[in-house]
């Protein structure tokens, strides 16, 4: 048994340790999910869930965590909900083992694009490629469009907006996870009518998705008298950075009389509400708001009575513009309906990728064999202009 438990708990990216029965996994994902989720009909059909729990559960008994992943893992377009998904307890500290350890990733940063195409972006790690631009038509001998829909199988989020744009960032984890490591990439391209091949060896560059929070916060003034304000992350970690940043920035707009903000929160996953209540909002908010309407728990449900008063003596007074996009989600999804509801700001950019609607405080449930983890949300949060249409999603209007 003590054997048995380090395998489970080792870091190693390629676990080989073999799960127990896969049964009981799924028994596990059946039940956390019937006893946790504060109402699974938000995202999911309970009766297509549960068909295919079962036809997961009929799957032989002995298998290794990948395999298991990559059973596991096809729930995760039909739970509709980054907040609720069966991945690994901790991808980018099993991503840092991996390459400390001298293995190798996909040596691209890639894009998925509509009808199955797969575009280069960068080098792995964000630098530039003279590859950047052209299309993969296949992998390996794979054709693009069959890996991407292996992919897209297995990514977790609200809509197949949000999977593609996800799993583009990861591209380089799921292609590790469903067709294995190798040494050398093998690459059929096709730009601007030409088609070449190429084979490139395996990237020991940290991912860009694993340096996003090495710049999240940044702030500039252009030479039409616009600004832009980014706000990349807002994880709990970094509060200090943006309160310092927010502060400067606003007595920046005041002293230049700056009459147009543009607050980008493109690539703004979420975090904690507690950064741009503090950080943004005493300089946005003209008016008493609130963060969402009503909440729905487990076995219950109820509104929002908590109110925030606005600070006047430090209030913009240009027009604001709030850019999402896409990875916008969670937290940065509230931050968005605050300032579109109360009419704070607009929206401009990418959306149509994930709900106004969220679900939040997510919890982690270690499954009993595998070790992978079932993330389950504790509550559900309707928008301030409360909708009857919790599919509504985030855009702008």
């Amino acid at each position: 048994m003590k054997t048995r438990l380090l395998m489970l708990m080792s870091p190693q990216f390629c676990a080989a340790a073999l799960a127990g029965p896969l049964q009981e996994d799924v028994t596990f994902v059946r039940q956390t999910i019937a006893n946790e989720h504060p109402d699974i009909a938000f995202s999911t059909n309970p009766q297509t869930l549960d068909a295919a729990l079962a036809t997961i559960a009929a799957t032989p008994d002995t298998l290794s965590r990948d395999e298991v992943w990559r059973r596991l893992s096809t729930l995760n377009p039909l739970l509709a909900d980054a907040h609720l998904f069966i991945g690994y307890a901790d991808w980018r500290g099993d991503t840092v083992a991996h390459l400390q350890a001298g293995g190798g990733l996909f040596p691209l940063e890639v894009e998925i694009a509509g009808e199955g195409k797969l575009h280069v972006k960068a080098a792995l790690g964000g630098a530039k490629s003279d590859l950047a631009g052209a299309r993969i038509t296949a992998i390996n001998g794979v054709p693009a469009k069959a890996a991407i829909a292996a992919v897209l199988q297995r990514a977790h989020g609200d809509t197949p907006l949000f999977r593609a744009h996800l799993a583009s960032q990861r591209w380089w984890l799921y292609h590790l996870k469903l067709y294995g490591e190798t040494a050398h990439y093998q690459l059929d391209l096709e730009r601007d009518g030409r088609h070449w091949q190429v084979t490139l060896p395996a990237s020991t560059q940290p991912p860009a998705i694993m340096r996003a929070n090495d710049v999240p916060f940044h702030f500039e003034i252009h030479p039409d008298g616009s600004a832009t304000l980014t706000a990349g992350s807002f994880d709990h970690m970094l509060k200090e950075r943006l309160l310092t940043l927010t502060q400067a920035a606003f007595e920046q707009l005041r002293q230049q009389r700056i009459t147009r903000l543009y607050i980008d929160i493109s690539e703004n996953g979420g975090g904690d509400d507690d950064l741009w209540l503090d950080g943004l909002m005493p300089y946005l908010a003209s008016k008493p708001y609130r963060t969402g309407s009503t909440y729905t728990k487990k076995n219950a449900r109820g509104e929002i009575l908590t109110w925030h008063q606005p600070q006047t003596d430090k209030l913009y007074q240009g027009k604001v513009v709030v850019i999402i996009g896409p990875a916008t989600y969670s937290s940065a999804i509230l931050f968005a309906n605050v300032m579109q509801d109360f009419g704070f700001a607009t929206l401009a950019g990418v959306g149509n990728a994930a709900r106004r609607t969220q679900s939040g405080g997510i919890r982690k449930f270690t499954l009993p064999h595998s070790g992978l983890v079932l993330w389950v949300p504790r509550f559900i949060l309707d928008p301030p202009a409360a909708s009857a249409h919790r599919a509504t999603l985030l855009a702008p209007r």
